[in-house]
């Protein structure tokens, strides 16, 4: 019987590419404003050589967007000329800006009603997340009963670790929970091997190149519902 349904958030409940676009607007603003040496070196666009270094060179906690943004501030700004221990506090206010931007999400079309009506179906719903997103800062706290991401797991999906730190949460086992996510590998794959039920969220649409397949797979936030019922059925 299917009792839990687990969502990523990241391209499954709205479009983060316009939420990191923001939030490195707001960060390069600040910089711009209280570290001026790194914005007169660098723009905008070094935030991205940045990460690539970053999880090159730490690989250890290139699972954790938190921990690489945090890094790359502080290379960046020690690049920039600022001390190790200016660069590293820096980094830390810097980081307190850009993860308030992080939270400024616009969700897509139907998600709401959707949820409304899944919570009132009597599901426990929560987020399982490579990204640091927090449910409690983006509206999602009336809907969801947790949340494990991958910098609280130390790995990311689709690690099966991160899975299973919500199965033991629960005290569920695998065939009782439907994973909703966009990724294939991340999110389909990695609940599969662990023998959870998958749907395909796949409103920016992309194409499906896997030998693997989802057990139900949607295009737009509203037919979730029944996609779910689907997966019901079958498992009744």
């Amino acid at each position: 019987m299917i009792k839990c349904l687990t969502f990523d958030l990241d391209d499954t409940l709205w479009d983060v590419s316009p939420v990191i676009k923001n939030m490195d607007l707001k960060l390069y603003q600040w910089l711009a404003e209280n570290a001026p040496a790194y914005a007169e070196q660098f723009d905008i666009g070094n935030f991205s050589h940045l990460r690539s270094h970053v999880v090159t060179e730490f690989p250890k906690i290139a699972h954790s967007v938190t921990s690489i943004r945090l890094k790359c501030l502080e290379v960046g700004l020690s690049r920039a000329g600022y001390s190790p221990g200016r660069a590293r506090q820096l980094s830390i206010e810097a980081f307190a800006v850009a993860i308030v931007a992080r939270q400024q999400v616009t969700y897509f079309p139907h998600v709401w009603q959707v949820l409304d009506q899944l919570k009132a179906q009597g599901y426990i719903m929560g987020a399982i997340s490579n990204g640091n997103a927090d449910i409690h800062k983006v509206g999602l706290s009336k809907h969801f009963d947790f949340q494990f991401n991958a910098h609280q797991a130390g790995v990311e999906k689709p690690d099966p670790v991160i899975f299973k730190l919500m199965l033991e949460h629960l005290q569920l086992a695998p065939e009782q929970v439907i994973h909703i996510g966009d990724n294939p590998i991340a999110d389909v794959l990695g609940a599969q091997q662990l023998g959870m039920a998958t749907i395909w969220v796949n409103v920016l649409p992309q194409q499906w190149s896997h030998e693997f397949q989802a057990d139900q797979q949607i295009s737009c936030i509203s037919d979730l519902p029944a996609a779910v019922a689907n997966i019901v059925a079958e498992a009744d």
